[in-house]
């Protein structure tokens, strides 16, 4: 589109977006108001603006698809019990001497399968307060355990923002999964290391945070099978970087949750199961429309080029330009999925065009969306306090802990892709 829109209202857009986010506007109408007067400050007509805001909800129809498919696999992973399983096995495999790590570690594998982060945190989050009253662990230390290995896990899934950023960077998502490892298995022990230290810090759990229910036993899958759809689908998604042949993550996902669905025993049920996992999904799926109307408005203005200038002027490698807008991006939707997802399409061709490979924009871009997406104006914040029955105060006091997981993941991978290239 020959349609320019100016730095300043493409970053008022943001900022009006931001505020109506804050004040529970739901997300996607913040979005579309933002983007709405962030086109028409930016000097466009009333028309032009629709036009850019229309173009950059179209952009996002691949994602959304992918997206929406592998509902499925989520939605298996839940409802079959697999991810609880995968959960408590762990936990008490490491047992509770080491509950900061196991709580960390359980976090990180329910995300790295393709359960999303904030239902991770919910479904590790009534072990942990058990763990946390046995063992005289606060509140704050088991919430930064789940976070930070739900960060870490987040950055090597399968889940909505590998997908758009690999669709946005067309490059392999398996390619963008293996690029969050390193940064992922460091972030682990830098949370495990910041836990511990705040272990009696904060408010301590009680005998009313914990919910009776959750403690009865429960008929849940074996380890091995509740891992069987995720490693199908990783399996699947593996043929292209092997052997060059080509099975969508809209084919892989799904086909992963039904393997997974089949061999726990429990297809009878794979109805519900899809059902949950697109009720899921299509809460993302609204997101990201408007994610895309706003990533319109700010890919066809000149905010690009006031940010390249900025690092250039300021004597920073211009490879920073990827995390720098992940993180900025993801301070203004307070969400991973659309911080990434704005970031990629709006900047992903500059930042290619500089001379950065494609998997390593793509692997910047998205640990920079991991720095701030906890912020209070997100979903994420309030899932998460809420899962340890925190106040909105207390739950304040772990965001500068979880800004430095996401810095963590941040710097190590500017230092792969970044600085050796």
């Amino acid at each position: 589109m020959d349609i320019q829109v100016t730095a300043l209202g493409a970053i008022i857009g943001l900022i009006i977006a931001i505020i109506l986010i804050f004040i529970k506007t739901p997300p996607v109408y913040g979005l579309l108001i933002g983007a709405l007067a962030g086109g028409l400050i930016g000097g466009a007509s009333l028309a032009e603006t629709i036009e850019l805001m229309i173009g950059g909800a179209q952009g996002m129809m691949t994602a959304i698809l992918r997206i929406l498919a592998a509902g499925i696999l989520a939605g298996v992973l839940i409802e079959t019990g697999a991810a609880e399983s995968i959960a408590r096995t762990i936990i008490s495999k490491i047992g509770e001497t080491r509950a900061l790590f196991a709580l960390a570690l359980a976090t990180l594998i329910l995300t790295t399968v393709g359960v999303f982060i904030d239902i991770s945190v919910i479904t590790v989050a009534p072990i942990a307060l058990i763990i946390a009253k046995n063992t005289n662990i606060s509140k704050t230390s088991i919430l930064l355990a789940m976070i930070g290995g739900g960060k870490a896990g987040n950055i090597m899934s399968p889940n909505p923002n590998t997908i758009a950023i690999s669709d946005a960077f067309e490059t392999p998502l398996t390619s963008v999964m293996l690029a969050g490892v390193i940064p992922g298995i460091v972030a682990l022990f830098v949370t495990y290391f910041l836990a511990k230290r705040l272990t009696n810090k904060g408010v301590a759990v009680t005998l009313d945070d914990i919910d009776s229910d959750e403690t009865s036993d429960i008929e849940l899958p074996s380890f091995i099978k509740a891992l069987s759809g995720p490693v199908v689908a990783v399996i699947l998604l593996s043929l292209r970087p092997l052997f060059d042949i080509v099975i969508d993550p809209m084919i892989a996902l799904p086909l992963g949750g039904m393997a997974g669905s089949l061999i726990m025993g429990k297809f009878k049920g794979i109805i519900d199961q899809a059902s949950f996992g697109l009720s899921k999904m299509s809460n993302v799926a609204v997101l990201l429309i408007g994610t895309g109307l706003i990533a319109g408005i700010i890919s066809n203005s000149t905010l690009g080029d006031v940010l390249i200038n900025f690092i250039s002027d300021i004597g920073l490698p211009i490879y920073l330009l990827a995390p720098l807008s992940g993180i900025m991006m993801s301070a203004a939707t307070a969400s991973t999925t659309s911080g990434s997802i704005v970031a990629s399409s709006v900047f992903s061709t500059t930042i290619m065009e500089s001379g950065i490979t494609a998997i390593s924009g793509a692997a910047m871009i998205h640990a920079g969306a991991t720095v701030l997406d906890h912020l209070p104006h997100g979903s994420f914040y309030h899932a998460t306090g809420g899962s340890v029955q925190m106040n909105f105060k207390d739950r304040l006091k772990v965001i500068p802990y979880e800004t430095l997981v996401g810095l963590v993941i941040t710097i190590i991978s500017v230092i792969i892709f970044g600085v050796l290239g």
